[in-house]
């Protein structure tokens, strides 16, 4: 049984029966039911149109669901509507349903999940393993999303900036479980760049694919965080930073700038930077500035102040960093790392277990720590010596 296949069919076929006028809950039921008849039936009689078998047999399981509902007579005209069976369509209509599950009404985590489940194929089981949740949790959120969206035509506009968030988010939530999670965002990333033509985008795919790239050298052999500056360069994949290059070149072509194309370009300076002392930080100053100009974000600015710092000094970056809110998340780690190059070493150590306080991520938290034990190591023998 081919599994991955059926992962890729089943957007088009929710799409079809959306389009055809079910309900987006009703609909999605529909296709979970045809998905497990699939994998009874095709072991033994394989289909020659599996999109258009799965089509089928998900409208008629729809159909059987609305006659036994309460709602009959409204429902009865869709059966006379039926299309003659035949094969599928071969046009790939799922970017409504990309739009669909990054609905406005939606919460970022619920539609996190329903992107996973009705545009990614996966199962609840998959996404409640990924995301370190209950299964009867994620259950719950996932009916409470399907709920929202039901009353939702496919008939407007979606907006791709939420949908990008929406993906963006997938991506920057971990690797826990049976699924890779960041590696599922990069699909249906690429999967939503074949649908439309949008520099954004391939703004979003190319920064993902930079980013996965160094993945393999973020973690010591012990589990460690590795920042960037020391990371073994010859365990990046250079074959996704290169096709992630291509790709933003391709989009900054377009001269349509926007806040993923500007975050991939400081990436690919990163990721062509052949040592950390190699680093084009002015360059990477300059994006900042048109990040900053995008997003107006607090967070890019705090980022700024550590590109400022090692492209004009530490006490540059420190005096742009004084210009900002104290309680941002990741200030006090910036505070340390910019009063450490400047040579303050006793408030650097003190920053540095402050943020390890504040720090949310463990891998983060032990990092800081160590860097705090590290200073006062430094200071001790400075003492003794």
């Amino acid at each position: 049984m081919d599994e991955a296949l059926l992962r890729r069919l089943t957007p088009g076929v929710l799409t079809a029966l959306v389009r055809r006028g079910a309900d987006f809950a009703a609909a999605e039921d529909a296709v979970q039911e045809a998905l497990v008849e699939a994998v009874r039936v095709w072991p033994a009689d394989p289909p020659r149109d599996a999109k258009g078998w799965l089509v089928t047999v998900a409208w008629r399981k729809f159909l059987d669901a609305a006659r036994a509902d309460t709602a009959r007579r409204r429902r009865e005209d869709l059966v006379e509507e039926e299309p003659a069976p035949g094969p599928a369509p071969t046009v790939d209509d799922t970017l409504q349903l990309y739009f669909l599950c990054a609905h406005p009404s939606l919460t970022p985590s619920s539609a996190v999940a329903l992107t996973l489940r009705a545009v990614g194929g996966l199962t609840t089981r998959q996404i409640a393993r990924a995301y370190l949740v209950p299964e009867a949790t994620m259950a719950q959120r996932i009916s409470r999303a399907k709920r929202t969206v039901s009353g939702v035509r496919l008939d407007r506009p979606g907006d791709v900036a939420t949908v990008l968030r929406v993906l963006y988010l997938v991506f920057n939530e971990g690797y826990s479980g049976d699924v890779d999670v960041a590696a599922e965002a990069i699909r249906l990333t690429r999967q939503l760049a074949t649908a439309i033509d949008h520099p954004e985008v391939a703004g979003l795919l190319a920064l993902m694919l930079l980013h996965h790239a160094r993945r393999a050298a973020r973690t010591a052999s012990d589990g460690s965080l590795v920042p960037l500056a020391e990371q073994d360069r010859g365990r990046w994949d250079t074959g996704a930073i290169a096709e992630g290059v291509e790709i933003l070149q391709a989009a900054l072509a377009r001269d349509r700038l926007g806040e993923f194309q500007a975050q991939a370009a400081i990436a690919a300076l990163h990721a062509d930077a052949p040592t950390a002392g190699e680093t084009d930080w002015v360059q990477i100053v300059e994006w900042y500035d048109e990040l900053a100009r995008l997003t107006d974000s607090p967070v890019v600015r705090l980022n700024r102040a550590v590109a400022v710092g090692e492209a004009d000094g530490a006490r540059a970056g420190l005096a742009e960093l004084a210009q900002l809110d104290g309680s941002l998340p990741r200030y006090a780690a910036v505070a340390a790392y910019l009063h450490e190059g400047a040579g303050d070493l006793i408030t650097a150590a003190r920053l540095y277990a402050e943020a390890a306080k504040k720090a949310a991520d463990l891998l983060e938290r032990d990092h800081l720590t160590r860097q705090a034990a590290r200073l006062h190591t430094l200071l001790d023998a400075h003492r003794h010596g």
